[in-house]
C-alpha cells in the first residue's frame, strides 16, 4: 500500500504538496511550545535543558502516532494550561515536588488509556448534544483569535474593571504583525497556496530586518541530556487521599480540553459525520492518552491535541500525512531548536486570528429560537474566552445544558452520558484550583 492510498488523499481531495504545506504551517505555529513549556516547568524546579528534550520527544511521539495510527491532521504536544497548573499550583502552591506532580500526569494518562480501550470515552463524546458540539469550534476560534491578538501585541492586560485593553499598536513588532495579518488575509482571499506560511515567513523576515529577531549564535546543537527528568516519577506521596484532588483535576482538564479541541478541529476540517460525531474517535483519543503516559515518563506534563493545528487545516491539511510532516519537523528541532524557535509571537499571531475567524462558521448551526439549547452553547463559548480556559467553558456548558433541560420540562431529552458528563463537570468545579 502506497502513502497516497494509506492516507486516503483522494478521499479527502488533497495531495502531498497541500499536506506538506499544512504540516509546515502547523509546526511553525506550535513551535513556541519548545521554548515556552520548559520555561514554565523551570518554575517547578525542573531543569530547562532536559525539559526541552522531553517536550520535543513527547510532541514527536504523539504527533507521529496521530498521523500514522489515527490518521488525523493534528499536532500533539504538552498542553499550555496544564503545565501552568502543574508548576504554579501543584508544586508552588500545594507544595508537592515536581517528581510527585509527574505521578499525577502518569496516573491520569493510565486512567485515560483504560477508559479509551473500554470505549467509555467514545460513549461520553457521542453523548454530547449537537448544539454543544457546534459551540466548541466557535469558542475555540474566538479563544485562538484572542491569543493571536495578544501575541501580536494588539491587546494587553488591563486594570480591575477592564481586564483587557488595547496595547501600544505603534510598537514595531505589533506593526509588523498587523502588516502580516493584512498580507495573509489578502493571500487567503486570492486563494494563494501556502498563504499562512508565507505570512509567518514574511513577518519573521521583517522582524529580522527591524532588529527585533536575531539568528542564534549556534543554530545547531545536540539535544540536552534528558536524564535529569527521565523516569523521575515519585508515586509515594501520590498515594495519599490529599493527592486525589490533583489527579482528578488533571484527568478532567485533559478530558475536556481534548474533547473540545478534537471536535472543534474536526468540524473545521469537515471530518464529522451527519450527527456531529467523529468516525473512529477512539483512535485520536488513544493517542492523547498514550502521549500523556509517555510525557510523564519522559519528564513533562499532560500532552494533547493543539488547537493551533487549525492553521494547518486552513491550509488544506486533512489527513495524517500533515501530522507526519509536523512530527518530522519536531525531530529536526531536536538538533536545530535554537534556529527553529526564532519565529516571533507577532509572526504566528496573525494566522491564529484569521483561523479563529474561520472557525466561527459553526455559529450558523445553532438554533437561536431554542433557548434551552442556545443558552448552554452561549455559556460554553463565552466562558472559554472570558475565563481563558477551554475546560471551564465546556464543563459549564454541560451543567447548563442539564439544568436548562430539567427546568424547561425536557428531562426526557437527557441521555445517560450527559448525566455522567454533568457529574464529571461538577467534580471539576469542586476541585478546580480557584486560588
Amino acid at each position: 500500500m502506497g502513502i497516497h492510498s494509506y492516507f486516503r488523499f483522494s478521499e479527502h481531495g488533497t495531495g502531498y504538496r497541500r499536506e506538506l504545506l499544512a504540516g509546515m504551517t502547523t509546526f511553525f505555529t506550535v513551535a513556541y511550545v519548545i521554548v515556552v513549556n520548559p520555561a514554565i516547568l523551570e518554575a517547578a524546579g525542573m531543569p530547562r535543558g532536559a525539559s526541552t528534550t522531553a517536550t520535543i520527544l513527547t510532541a514527536l511521539f504523539g504527533t507521529l502516532l496521530m498521523g500514522v495510527y489515527a490518521k488525523r491532521p493534528f499536532a500533539v504536544a504538552p498542553y499550555m494550561g496544564e503545565n501552568a497548573f502543574f508548576a504554579y499550583t501543584v508544586v508552588q502552591v500545594l507544595g508537592y515536588s515536581w517528581q510527585t506532580a509527574l505521578a499525577a500526569i502518569f496516573l491520569s494518562g493510565a486512567l485515560f488509556t483504560l477508559l479509551t480501550l473500554l470505549g467509555l470515552r467514545r460513549w461520553l463524546a457521542e453523548s454530547i448534544p449537537l448544539s454543544l458540539k457546534h459551540s466548541f469550534p466557535v469558542g475555540i476560534g474566538l479563544f485562538l483569535a484572542f491569543l493571536g491578538l495578544g501575541d501580536m501585541g494588539v491587546v494587553a492586560l488591563g486594570v480591575p474593571g477592564a481586564p483587557v485593553r488595547m496595547a501600544d499598536i505603534t510598537a514595531p513588532g505589533t506593526l509588523i504583525g498587523l502588516g502580516a495579518l493584512l498580507l495573509t488575509a489578502v493571500l487567503l482571499a486570492r486563494k494563494v497556496p501556502g498563504a499562512i506560511l508565507i505570512g509567518i515567513a514574511a513577518a519573521t523576515a521583517a522582524g529580522m530586518m527591524a532588529g527585533l529577531v536575531g539568528l542564534p549564535a549556534a543554530p545547531f546543537s545536540l539535544p540536552p541530556d534528558i536524564g535529569p527528568v527521565f523516569l523521575h516519577i515519585d508515586f509515594r506521596a501520590a498515594l495519599g487521599l490529599g493527592f486525589l484532588g490533583v489527579v482528578t483535576s488533571v484527568l478532567i482538564m485533559d478530558f475536556v480540553d481534548t474533547m473540545g479541541s478534537l471536535y472543534g478541529l474536526s468540524a473545521r476540517a469537515g471530518l464529522l459525520d451527519g450527527r456531529g460525531n467523529l468516525p473512529d474517535i477512539e483512535k485520536p483519543m488513544l493517542v492523547d492518552a498514550l502521549s500523556t503516559l509517555l510525557a510523564a515518563i519522559l519528564g513533562t506534563t499532560t500532552a494533547g491535541i493543539y488547537i493551533e493545528s487549525a492553521t494547518g487545516i486552513e491550509q488544506g491539511g486533512r489527513t495524517g500525512f500533515t501530522a507526519v510532516v509536523v512530527a518530522a519537523l519536531f525531530a529536526i528541532s531536536l538538533f536545530f531548536s535554537p534556529l527553529l524557535t526564532v519565529v516571533p509571537s507577532f509572526a504566528y499571531g496573525p494566522p491564529m486570528v484569521l483561523v479563529g475567524m474561520f472557525m466561527l462558521a459553526s455559529v450558523t448551526k445553532l438554533d437561536f429560537n431554542d433557548q434551552a439549547e442556545l443558552v448552554p452553547a452561549f455559556l460554553t463559548i463565552a466562558l472559554m474566552i472570558f475565563t481563558f480556559n477551554i475546560g471551564v467553558g465546556i464543563t459549564a456548558g454541560f451543567i447548563a445544558h442539564i439544568l436548562m433541560k430539567l427546568l424547561t420540562g425536557r428531562r426526557g431529552e437527557l441521555n445517560a452520558g450527559m448525566w455522567v458528563l454533568g457529574a464529571i463537570s461538577t467534580i471539576f468545579f469542586i476541585f478546580y484550583p480557584y486560588h
